[in-house]
């Protein structure tokens, strides 16, 4: 099977979201018209979150799309306020599968879910708005 990973920061800007989120939107359907058919997201808030609602979105449109969540740890969302866990635990019932990197949160989990996505992908979508990230660091290594 062909894959694509997601590599995005998690603040995005407003005045960019939207024009972000149709070329992700395009560039999915591209990928699908191409014969990939697993796309994995890291989970995180902000383009993690995004690309995975898209990919969702194709899947109910029909697309022969799997979602795939890999998670840097079981906990990830631990520190995030209610409304956004409860947009990250909907987004996971939709998953067709969801591997953790690392059962609990450690000081490199992110990079260990960051290199693990790229090492799974044939493709890799970013959005790269700024060079000192863990986006940067994702987007040099794949």
């Amino acid at each position: 099977m062909k894959t694509c990973c997601f590599s995005g920061h998690r603040k995005l800007p407003q005045n960019k979201l939207e024009r972000i989120i149709k070329r992700l939107s395009t560039e999915i359907d591209k990928l699908i018209s191409e014969g990939v058919t697993d796309f994995i997201s890291g989970g995180a808030l902000g383009f993690d979150t995004i690309a995975a609602s898209l990919v969702i979105a194709k899947k109910e449109q029909g697309a022969n799309a799997r979602l795939i969540f890999m998670l840097p740890c079981r906990d990830q969302d631990s520190l995030w306020t209610n409304e956004e866990k409860r947009l990250y635990r909907s987004l996971l019932l939709e998953a067709d599968e969801i591997i953790y990197v690392s059962e609990e949160f450690s000081d490199d989990c992110m990079k260990k879910r960051n290199y693990a996505m790229v090492e799974q992908a044939e493709y890799c979508i970013c959005s790269l708005l700024h060079r000192r990230s863990g986006t940067s660091q994702t987007v040099d290594y794949a």
